[in-house]
């Protein structure tokens, strides 16, 4: 007997999620659904599971603060220079406090949602010729997923408990 892909996801399912889309794929195929054709479904499940990817900004509180209030800011006076924001992920947002920022206590560590950014967002070569996110507009306080402070111990800059770097920096 030959299985039909709606008979084979059925049988393959375990947790019933692939048995609905499969459903809504038959429906789809079979031009029932009463609406424009629906996407493709992707059966990996690497759409539905992959992670978002955060990128960071380090700004002083005053340059936070003048964010904060206007909505939107064009960058740090460096930013402003280069003509883009200079972001970090999550692999060099250490070195970049480290480097630009050793002796600095009051900073915001901000972070934000890569993919929202849209085609504003660059990667291009920097330090070591690792690729950094690079943002060609404004950045808007709506683009902002959290923001946390950014304080300096003995030892560096003390990142948000919860956060992958909360130990201090060496």
């Amino acid at each position: 007997m030959e299985m039909s892909q709606f008979d084979l996801d059925a049988n393959l399912s375990t947790s019933g999620c692939a048995l609905g889309l499969s459903a809504l794929a038959v429906a789809r195929d079979a031009g029932m659904t009463g609406q424009r054709p629906l996407p493709p479904i992707d059966r990996t499940g690497i759409a539905v599971h992959a992670p978002r990817m955060l990128i960071f900004k380090i700004f002083r509180r005053s340059e936070w603060n003048t964010l904060a209030a206007a909505g939107e800011t064009r960058g740090a006076p460096v930013d402003l220079s280069d003509g883009y924001i200079h972001f970090s992920t999550a692999a060099q947002v250490a070195e970049t406090a480290a480097r630009h920022f050793a002796t600095e206590s009051d900073l915001v560590l901000v972070a934000v949602e890569a993919e929202r950014l849209g085609p504003d967002l660059r990667w291009e070569p920097s330090r070591g010729g690792q690729l950094f996110p690079h943002l060609y507009r404004a950045l808007r306080k709506t683009d902002v997923v959290w923001d946390k402070s950014l304080p300096l111990g003995a030892s560096g800059h003390i990142f948000p408990e919860g956060h992958m770097f909360a130990e201090p920096l060496r």
